[in-house]
């Protein structure tokens, strides 16, 4: 039921901790991995893991926010790999500037990565996967899509268009063989969010947890590896699947 063999997936932000760990757990239910990263180094450094395990693995340096880049992506991919049956939209930047000292700049840089990329890759890879009648793609949410945290604005603003993106096409979709899901993580300590996870956060977080700890990378494998799966998950289609250990189940 959960067997992806015979899949080919492209993991956008492959090369970071969260997606990484994610791209890990598709390759050894079977599927082949495209891993693609702003960091060319840590995309192939992926990838090459992907082939130690056996399967198929292509690493693409290329930036999210360029619809060249993604269509240079996909062209690769099917080249190396075969056509594209999974996408997972995972780049994503984070801040935790202030409101009143946010610049244009800031704001921009950051819907750019993390919204404006899901956008660009589902008309990209979208289109492929309808014409093909068949595809799932999987975008990676937020616990701060609303209600929104404190400290990041801009970003609970992009993860909340994630959301928008990820029924809109899901509805949009539905019959012609694509599934549009995503998955909403609650605490994982990674890169972005490390400088921001204070000793006074940290503890604000875990009391509104009611498992009282953060997620391990590991744990969002079985969201993705279900969402992928089309005999799995054939009939869910414009899901926000929380994975967060209660946070959003969370009141007083």
């Amino acid at each position: 039921m959960f067997s992806l063999e015979g899949k080919v997936a492209v993991v956008i932000g492959g090369g970071g901790v969260l997606a990484g760990e994610i791209a890990m757990g598709l390759a050894r239910a079977g599927a082949d991995i495209a891993v693609f990263d702003f960091n060319g180094a840590a995309a192939e450094a992926r990838a090459e893991a992907v082939r130690a395990l056996g399967r198929k693995a292509l690493g693409v340096q290329g930036d999210a926010t360029k619809k060249a880049d993604l269509e240079r992506a996909l062209s690769e991919t099917q080249a190396a790999l075969g056509p594209v049956t999974i996408l997972l939209n995972a780049a994503g930047i984070n801040s935790s500037t202030p409101f009143f000292e946010i610049t244009e700049q800031e704001y921009q840089r950051i819907m750019d990565v993390n919204l404006k990329s899901v956008f660009l890759a589902c008309q990209v890879f979208g289109k492929a996967m309808v014409d093909a009648g068949k595809g799932s793609i999987i975008n990676i949410s937020s616990a701060s899509s609303g209600p929104p945290l404190s400290k990041v604005f801009t970003y609970s603003v992009t993860k909340g268009g994630v959301n928008q993106v990820t029924q809109f096409l899901a509805r949009e979709w539905a019959t012609k063989g694509v599934r549009v899901n995503a998955i909403m993580p609650g605490f994982f300590p990674a890169e972005q969010n490390r400088k921001i996870l204070t000793p006074e956060r940290t503890a604000s977080i875990l009391g509104h947890t009611p498992m009282g700890r953060f997620g391990d990378p590991s744990e969002l494998v079985g969201a993705a590896v279900y969402l992928s799966s089309e005999i799995a998950s054939g009939f869910v289609t414009g899901t926000i699947l929380r994975v967060d250990g209660g946070f959003t189940a969370m009141t007083i």
